[in-house]
């Protein structure tokens, strides 16, 4: 066999397993373009794998991509070119197949407030095709889940915020679909109506229901989400899970509150600061009694520290690890100080 021959073989074979590989995921983006009408790029060679079964956070900006992207994937607006498939189906090309493998539940709540919760489920049971005798169980059982069933047969009018919520998320639910798209699920709703909504969407990750969600509350993506992708100006600049991002962008603060006085403080910080266990760029700060080192590698020499800290005979008196925040992953995105995140992103 020749080389071009084998090169050949090769390539078919390595395409055939990439391509089983995506049909296998939830989500496969391989680089996504959208331009609007206006020369608009919202959505610039945009990447993604998301498994089956994962809680997928997608965060970014006002106006980064992120609603752009979800409605390609909902097959709700046509990509300018990339390769794009859902739950093995291709967008593009098998659209009936992807809508119905997936549910959408949008920014805005779509319920009829004229109809009941029992009857707005019903209308999307019919929608969405579930077989007429199916209907009453599916219905009773989303009830119970999104904890409506005592208030099945009251007008969707009269319930709070945080029920209509509920009640959208179990329509874009009554199909049972393998991926559900959440954008913004709990803007607008107070934190106890919010923490239930959490609560909901846990509970049907667990189910193995594969979740995409968008939010603007950061808490929410770091409770939830397995991995999270950050968007900007159409783009990923950055993939990991919560943990990871934030100690790619300032590792963690270990935080020593030290016996005695000002003086031993000092020395404290002084050993802190000219001990080789931490990288060049770590911080050292002092405030009373306390230093605080900012590090990413808090966990891994923090013991280490002590040790010096005893040998020296300066008592520690407590010690803590605080992590990074996602509001700081964010701070450092809005300042385009990404070095640090792109060394983890594929």
């Amino acid at each position: 066999m020749s080389d071009d021959s084998l090169h050949n073989t090769e390539h078919e074979r390595t395409t055939t397993e990439t391509d089983k590989e995506d049909s296998s995921r939830a989500v496969a983006v391989k680089d996504l373009w959208l331009t609007y009408a206006d020369g608009t790029e919202a959505v610039q060679g945009l990447s993604l794998a998301i498994e089956r079964g994962e809680f997928f956070g997608f965060l970014g900006p006002n106006g980064a991509g992120k609603t752009t992207t979800i409605k390609i994937l909902a097959t709700l607006l046509e990509p300018t070119r990339g390769s794009v498939t859902v739950n093995g189906f291709d967008v593009a090309k098998e659209r009936t197949a992807v809508r119905g493998s997936i549910g959408y539940m949008p920014q805005e709540t779509s319920v009829d407030e004229e109809l009941t919760a029992r009857e707005n489920l019903r209308f999307a049971c019919g929608a969405y095709g579930v077989p007429r005798g199916d209907r009453d169980d599916r219905i009773a059982e989303l009830l119970e889940l999104i904890d409506l069933a005592d208030v099945a047969d009251t007008p969707a009018a009269q319930f709070s915020g945080g029920m209509k919520k509920r009640l959208d998320a179990a329509t874009a639910l009554v199909h049972d679909p393998q991926l559900v798209f959440l954008d913004e699920p709990t803007t607008g709703l107070d934190p106890k109506a919010r923490n239930r909504l959490w609560d909901y969407f846990q509970r049907i990750n667990d189910a193995g229901t594969t979740i995409f969600l968008t939010t603007q509350y950061l808490e929410e993506a770091d409770a939830l989400c397995d991995r999270l992708s950050v968007i900007r100006d159409g783009s990923i600049v950055a993939d990991g899970s919560p943990k990871e991002l934030k100690r790619r962008v300032g590792g963690e603060t270990l935080k020593l509150e030290i016996e005695s006085g000002s003086d031993v403080v000092d020395r404290a910080c002084k050993i802190s600061r000219q001990s080789d266990l931490f990288e060049a760029d770590a911080t050292v700060e002092t405030t009373g009694e306390t230093v605080r080192i900012t590090t990413r590698r808090a966990r891994e020499q923090g013991s280490k520290l002590l040790v010096k800290l005893q040998e020296s005979d300066i008592t520690v008196t407590g010690f803590d690890i605080e992590e990074t925040t996602l509001d700081d992953v964010f701070l450092a995105i809005a300042d385009e100080s990404v070095a640090e995140l792109e060394g983890g992103h594929a």
